[in-house]
């Protein structure tokens, strides 16, 4: 039975969201709880933008360490061949990677402006995944950029140009959120049944149908009889008005009328994480959660009214789709309202064993507790804000990968 996996790209289409951004320990921490929570794949970032390089490497071996295991890391570049090779001399671990390229007319005239035609294209995108399978690519995804607005016809035949190069999946994008749940159906289904090759679905939010559209189109790929990989990004953020939301494509596909028990999801998938996620996510980006946010949202199973009131108490289900509880929701909140020792780029080897001591993070000595001082110091200037229990724990116990994911020389 073909099923629904999910490709989170919050590491990539999230942090090039206008006027936000991860630290690079931030971008680790997403990666870790995305494992957590049983994500198939992380868009882990840029192999060919230097500042990415030392950050990948180091979420690599975190990922050789099982730490970062078996979510899948991978990294974006353009389809071609240039980026290939450097994306492979700059991260040679490197095993999963998608390729993009536009592929409407739009995009050819608009962007290219006459340097290319969609036959450079369609060359141009091959010679990049032969290259890559070369280089030691297990997984090779091509986007085909603005596939909304691509000539269906021409976009079978890229992808089939791409499926004969070795592409393992072909990422439909809808760059724009141009597409409706009805036409991306029908589309994705025609080119599904024709090229007969796994379908990922990267949908925008420009229309408010980020979501509704993502499971469409997962629909029709499963429906034409091929996997679906659904991207998605942490609350949504994403370019402009931000991408499929991970959480409510999951309870979409999990609850949704005619999805439900009909649809395979992803077994791995573990939503008590999502809790957390979204509010690390929240806190990381600096973008608060909006009160009425699918399950994660204050109000997501608050009830006011009182024929509201009476029917959720009597039985739950009259108003409520989903328990609270599978959401990783209802764990107690420790809220400080006295003294509070915080951990900061400026603090001493006292505030440091105060914090750590209150984690019940040991130190084998002296030098062990103020090398892990100095790399807290430095992921507080390096994130400049404080840092939260998680991270300071995970700085504790991957001291060394922490420093190199850190490391940036210009």
């Amino acid at each position: 039975m073909n099923k629904i996996y999910i490709i989170d790209v919050t590491n990539r289409d999230g942090v090039q969201t206008a006027h936000l951004g991860l630290a690079k320990l931030e971008k680790t921490m997403i990666n870790y709880y995305l494992n957590k929570m049983g994500i198939f794949q992380s868009e882990a970032g840029f192999p060919v933008t230097r500042h990415e390089i030392n950050y990948l490497k180091a979420n690599l071996i975190l990922a050789k360490k099982k730490i970062l295991y078996p979510i899948r890391l991978s990294g974006w570049m353009r389809a071609i061949t240039k980026d290939v090779e450097e994306g492979f001399k700059n991260v040679p671990d490197l095993k999963h990677i998608n390729l993009s390229i536009s592929t409407s007319e739009q995009m050819i005239m608009g962007k290219f402006q006459g340097r290319m035609k969609f036959k450079d294209v369609v060359k141009s995108m091959v010679e990049a995944v032969k290259l890559a399978k070369k280089k030691g690519a297990e997984t090779v995804g091509v986007n085909a950029e603005d596939a909304s607005r691509t000539d269906l016809d021409k976009l079978i035949e890229f992808s089939i140009a791409a499926k004969e190069a070795g592409a393992d999946r072909i990422r439909y994008c809808d760059t724009l959120g141009y597409d409706t749940p009805f036409t991306i159906y029908e589309r994705i289904y025609k080119l599904a049944e024709k090229v007969k090759i796994p379908i990922e679905l990267h949908c925008h939010n420009d229309l408010g149908m980020a979501v509704a559209c993502s499971v469409a189109g997962a629909k029709a790929a499963i429906d034409a009889g091929v996997d679906a990989y659904v991207n998605t990004t942490v609350n949504g953020l994403g370019e402009r008005t931000g991408n499929a939301d991970l959480i409510s494509v999951i309870l979409a596909i999990k609850y949704g009328a005619g999805l439900s028990g009909k649809y395979k999801l992803d077994e791995r998938i573990n939503l008590k994480m999502a809790w957390k996620i979204s509010h690390y996510a929240s806190y990381a980006f600096g973008v608060p959660i909006p009160i009425n946010q699918v399950g994660v949202g204050k109000n997501a199973f608050a009830h006011s009214s009182g024929i509201h009131v009476d029917g959720a108490l009597k039985d739950r289900r009259n108003y409520e789709l989903y328990d609270f509880e599978e959401l990783g929701r209802g764990e107690p909140e420790i809220v400080e309202t006295g003294r509070m020792i915080i951990l900061g780029e400026y603090s001493g080897i006292k505030g440091l064993r105060n914090v750590y001591g209150k984690l019940e993070v040991k130190f084998k000595d002296e030098n062990e507790a103020r090398y892990i001082l100095e790399l807290a110091r430095y992921a507080n200037v390096h994130k400049q804000k404080p840092l939260t229990e998680d991270e300071l724990i995970f700085i504790a116990k991957h001291p060394e990968e922490v420093r190199l994911l850190m490391t940036m020389t210009p």
